[in-house]
């Protein structure tokens, strides 16, 4: 068996030429790659429901746009809490992805976090990769990977965020983060 390189805590930016409606323009920050799979959110898919009308004890703690972000199509009805917490030791009911980005425990009260949250985003759902299937992808085109950085889970503008990341590599990459919505309209 291939040994497969870990990419948790990078972003996978959909290429232009994927058709998944999922993952048209998407920016994925995966929480988890490895032999088994991958996991990761969709960061910029917010929806119309606010995090109060879900889970109205963590509302307080999260930032703007505060809704509930769609983190990808399997399992919508489960949330998950993605937050930036700065330092080196982080609280009871967080563990760290890469970083500054880790997983929030929603069970835990948000009082004891909250003193230590930079910033906090909930997302129902997650998109999934069995083993291998992301590396095909990969191989195929669909994505591209960078770094993430820790402002791009809490992106106040997370429709701009597919243009944004792209935007500031440095490589060809920032090229395509000026094309268009519809090419067929050139």
């Amino acid at each position: 068996m291939t040994e497969v390189s870990s990419l948790t805590g990078r972003l996978l930016v959909a290429a232009p030429a994927l058709t998944d409606p999922n993952f048209d323009r998407a920016v994925v920050l995966l929480l988890d790659h490895d032999e088994e799979g991958s996991l990761g959110v969709v960061l910029n898919r917010p929806t119309p429901v606010g995090v109060g009308d879900i889970l109205a004890s963590w509302a307080a703690l999260t930032g703007e746009p505060d809704v509930v972000f769609q983190g990808g199509p399997v399992s919508l009805d489960s949330a998950l809490g993605v937050a930036v917490i700065p330092g080196d030791e982080g609280p009871l009911g967080w563990r760290r992805v890469h970083g500054a980005i880790g997983l929030v425990d929603l069970e835990t009260p948000p009082e004891l976090l909250g003193p230590a949250l930079g910033s906090l985003r909930i997302f129902a759902g997650y998109a999934g990769w069995g083993p291998g299937q992301l590396e095909g992808e990969l191989a195929e085109g669909a994505w591209y990977v960078v770094e993430s950085e820790p402002g791009d889970v809490s992106s106040p503008r997370p429709e701009q965020l597919w243009r944004a990341v792209l935007r500031r590599q440095r490589s060809e990459l920032a090229m395509i983060a000026t094309y268009p919505d519809d090419p067929s309209l050139n």
